[in-house]
């Protein structure tokens, strides 16, 4: 993984931060100075923050845990899905489903509603229903493949949050709080980042800033999916190689059975012979 350079996260604006009047006191940390009246964020802090944060979603991805990026604001929406989709995590660009972590069972129903739905349409049930029903049907589906779609494969709550905007997200921030789940996210100098558990303190509304650092980000994931497939791959191996060892020692046992029950009757006779001699 590559973090990027000061002249990287420069170029793609990550210092620009909100004015001076919107401006959240506990950010003040990350600030390097003002400048007409805007905040400019200290990129070094920022490169480190990412650092950090890429390096503990890698371990996560080596875990085998799932990640949920959540971003509906415009300018990161098709940023969110498309890096999302590159590395298999589910991910949230429409209107945050209220509950969705704090009440996950309900959520998970409307997206077996939707498997079900599909279901109708494969065995043949729905060719049966009315004009009116299938319209029904058809629109309700397509709700719920604009809200929901995104997050079909989650079966499970995800064990972290990653966030574009805390301001804009707070509620997904807040239920994640609540059910300790860990929040990495993009903050501005208008957010309030003691909600935040890893903090990446960068412009949050140009779409150049969320690119770069997403994609670090999610190079990072894709780094600890590798690192997990090698790990299964020599597991698998090593498991393999130990079970062909155990077939090769019971085979050598086996043989060495058959030899000592092949040698047993031999000393049998020649203990027999010297008995008959003093007989006669």
């Amino acid at each position: 993984m590559s973090t990027p350079n000061f002249d990287q996260l420069l170029e793609a604006g990550c210092h620009f931060g909100h004015m001076k009047r919107k401006w959240n006191p506990a950010m003040a940390p990350y600030i390097f100075m003002e400048r007409n009246g805007i905040h400019i964020i200290d990129l070094y802090k920022t490169q480190a923050k990412l650092e950090e944060a890429a390096n503990v979603l890698r371990n996560f991805a080596k875990s085998g845990k799932k990640i949920l990026f959540v971003a509906t604001k415009k300018q990161a929406k098709e940023i969110i899905a498309e890096k999302a989709q590159s590395i298999g995590m589910p991910y949230v660009i429409e209107r945050w489903p209220g509950g969705m972590l704090t009440n996950f069972p309900t959520i998970r129903k409307a997206v077996k509603k939707m498997a079900s739905i599909d279901k109708m349409t494969k065995d043949g049930t729905f060719d049966n229903l009315s004009k009116r029903e299938k319209l029904q049907i058809t629109r309700q589906r397509a709700k719920l493949e604009k809200n929901l779609g995104s997050i079909a494969d989650l079966n499970r709550l995800p064990s972290a949050l990653f966030v574009v905007d805390v301001a804009k997200e707070h509620i997904a921030v807040a239920e994640a709080n609540r059910l300790g789940i860990p929040v990495f996210a993009i903050v501005d100098t208008n957010s309030n980042p003691n909600d935040v558990d890893y903090i990446i303190p960068a412009n949050d509304d140009a779409s150049k800033s969320i690119d770069l650092i997403l994609s670090t980000v999610c190079e990072a994931i894709n780094e600890g999916l590798a690192e997990r497939k090698v790990e299964k791959a020599d597991e698998k191996a090593a498991s393999e190689n130990g079970e062909a060892a155990a077939r090769r020692e019971g085979s050598r046992r086996r043989v060495n059975r058959r030899a000592d029950s092949a040698e047993a009757p031999a000393s049998e006779e020649t203990a027999e012979a010297p008995v008959a001699e003093v007989a006669e």
